[in-house]
């Protein structure tokens, strides 16, 4: 949209104007007000794309302004303007459906990038609607990506479609392998950014000195290595959405960079100076406790509170009651047609197993169980009963130093330099070593993958990855 209809909600008559200067020059127009009286009246009188609104005003609490906004395809974007000191009521609006908020001193730039972006949205007349988007109607099992019609997962799916079409940041919570990518991926899919670009990027897979790059972009000849330019991916994603996942396990000098990046809507990349400018929604994702991570020092406490505006928490799959069946019936039917097996359905142990088995790997373990049983299987109904994962050989697992599971990541290290001399790993690779001791510490705990990964001091979705590309 090349102009809006904007109205300033703002008690400070120097700031007024300054925003008011910079966005009538930019083609918008604009109205003034100083209270919550005049702008109530301003909107029931007069229809507008944007609402720029101060927290502070002379007869109450901005927030409250909320409660008089039109309804329907008529009801203006909110962009909320707020001292640092205010950024817990800030996200209070946002939740109550405001479009972004801007942290004082606001500059230029920023001011008229988000009230554009907002003036587009709020002037888009075609709503977003359950018929217009990929979700398959009369199928309830089924919501973008995810199968399952438990009340864990409806509220889940109504969080997703409620705050779909806001920009506000996203934080999906859960245990490794509950679909926290897949809620990232339903999120843009349910929102008008779905037609722009869905980029994910791992944080905890990339190395330190390569994510900034890998997220911001860097310029030819700007560290060794850099033989061309790379826009990074949140350029890549302008317009659409951001994914960063396993966001707490991001440096903390990082962290201040994409703190910044939020706070401006501008990247730079490595090796230049000059800034661009960059559309996106961010959603975020970590399998570990965020404010256990701050109270810990190991994630900025500023940057949790702007991005947790909107949090959804994925429930464990032994909590979704008949989900597990509905995911493991359609999962190897999958896997059975890329495999090539013909299956007829589970057999009387494999239901009672589904439902008995605490999935502590939730649903990629319920894949990579499927996998196997139809794989090694010789009958037309999945076994599931007698696929559980081997213990290490004996000989071998009696040779490793042991791994107690309250033990620091160092720890391990220490104890099989300590045993190195009594342990028989002659003609066996690093890998398998590395092999042998994880199905230890798997075996030790009974399965339990979270279990295991804190006893080794590395992520869950580590030792996913390497049983996925092992096989098991």
């Amino acid at each position: 949209m090349s102009q809006a209809k904007v109205l300033i909600v703002e008690d400070s008559a120097s700031l007024a104007l300054g925003y008011a200067a910079q966005l009538e020059d930019a083609g918008h127009e604009v109205s003034l007000c100083e209270t919550l009286a005049e702008a109530r009246r301003a909107l029931a009188s007069d229809q507008f794309h944007v609402v720029l609104l101060d927290l502070q005003l002379p007869d109450g609490d901005g927030l409250t302004l909320f409660s008089a906004l039109p309804e329907g395809a008529y009801r203006p974007a909110v962009i909320v303007v707020t001292a640092d000191g205010s950024l817990n009521r800030a996200i209070t609006a946002m939740r109550l459906g405001a479009y972004d908020f801007l942290v004082k001193p606001v500059s230029g730039t920023r001011l008229l990038n988000t009230v554009g972006n907002a003036a587009e949205q709020s002037g888009d007349a075609e709503p977003a609607t359950a018929s217009a988007l990929p979700r398959q109607e009369g199928q309830a099992d089924n919501f973008y990506g995810f199968i399952g019609r438990s009340p864990a997962m409806q509220a889940v799916y109504r969080t997703i479609e409620s705050v779909a079409d806001s920009k506000a940041t996203v934080f999906v919570t859960g245990e490794s392998g509950t679909g926290k990518e897949v809620a990232a991926e339903a999120i843009h899919m349910a929102s008008k950014r779905r037609s722009g670009p869905f980029v994910a990027i791992n944080c905890g897979a990339i190395p330190e000195n390569l994510l900034e790059s890998e997220l911001f972009g860097h310029v030819k000849g700007a560290f060794t290595g850099a033989v061309e330019n790379r826009i990074g991916a949140a350029k890549a994603a302008d317009g659409g959405t951001l994914f960063l996942d396993e966001i707490c396990e991001m440096d903390l000098k990082l962290q201040v960079k994409l703190l910044r990046f939020l706070q401006t809507g501008m990247i730079q990349r490595v090796g230049s100076s000059a800034a661009e400018p960059v559309n996106v929604r961010i959603v975020c994702a970590t399998n570990r406790n965020p404010e256990g991570e701050v109270a810990e020092g190991r994630f900025r406490e500023d940057l949790y509170y702007r991005l947790n505006v909107i949090p959804i928490a994925l429930p464990p799959l032994r909590d979704r009651g008949d989900d597990i069946a509905l995911i493991a019936t359609s999962l190897a039917e999958r896997i059975a047609a890329d495999e090539r097996r013909p299956i007829t359905g589970f057999s009387k142990v494999s239901e009672a197993f589904l439902q008995q088995h605490s999935w502590p790997g939730n649903v990629r373990e319920l894949q990579n169980a499927l996998r196997r049983a139809i794989i090694t299987g010789n009958s037309s109904k999945v076994e599931l009963s007698g696929i559980a994962r081997p213990a290490p050989r004996a000989a071998a697992v009696s040779t490793l130093a042991t791994i107690a599971p309250t033990e620091s990541a160092e720890t391990p290290v220490v104890q099989a330099t300590q045993n190195a001399e009594t342990a028989d790993f002659s003609g066996m690779t690093l890998e398998q070593v590395e092999r042998l001791a994880i199905e230890q510490a798997i075996a030790r705990t009974s399965g339990n993958i979270v279990q295991a990964a804190r006893g080794l001091g590395v992520s869950p979705s580590t030792i996913y990855r390497k049983l996925e590309r092992w096989g098991g």
